[in-house]
């Protein structure tokens, strides 16, 4: 196991995921079934460990593809990219006339699946691809995005949303883009 590739994906998607879409998605579930919080979690990493998995398959991939060179200039311009897109907050609708569910089972399927399509082409989708182009170890990859994302969505559903008051999110988005653009110009520069 690649542990440089696991805790740079795991703290880059953790700072990435602050104040994400998927994120506020886990804050309206937890409200929503307060009850089910170990279901929603699960839920939540099943989904994430299959997005995340494909998304890291598909990074690797890619370097088999393209020349170093190019994807040096690819993965540079993928990671400013992120950094700039993390500037601006996501927000999700409430779905307040949807159907309150109380059993376990359903919470975790509709968390998965909500989880799931939530996840695509997002920024941590795609800081996922990138990251799997960047580390030759797709496992670590995985594993540390993954963990990532649970890092910053189970508070979420623990403790709600008490979590996003104590730091301003901006702040958050502000040092996540800020780790972006740095490991851009770092993969530029040093390949």
């Amino acid at each position: 196991m690649d542990f440089s590739a696991l805790f740079v994906s795991a703290g880059v998607v953790a700072l990435a995921e602050m104040g994400d879409k998927t994120q506020l998605l886990s804050l309206m579930l937890a409200a929503r079934y307060p009850k089910q919080a170990l279901a929603i979690i699960g839920g939540i990493l099943i989904a994430t460990l299959a997005n995340h998995a494909c998304a890291a398959l598909l990074g690797h991939w890619l370097t088999t593809m393209v020349s170093p060179d190019v994807m040096r200039w690819i993965l540079s311009l993928s990671f400013l990219g992120i950094g700039l897109w993390l500037l601006v907050p996501d927000h999700i609708d409430d779905a307040a006339s949807s159907k309150v569910l109380d059993r376990a089972w359903q919470v975790f399927l509709l968390t998965t699946g909500l989880f799931f399509l939530a996840e695509m082409g997002d920024k941590t989708q795609i800081a996922t691809i990138a990251l799997g182009a960047r580390y030759s170890d797709v496992v670590s990859v995985t594993v540390g995005t993954t963990l990532g994302m649970m890092l910053a969505n189970v508070p979420a559903v623990w403790i709600g949303q008490k979590f996003t008051k104590r730091m301003p999110i901006q702040w958050v988005h502000a040092l996540a883009a800020v780790t972006f653009i740095a490991i851009g110009i770092a993969t530029l520069l040093w390949g």
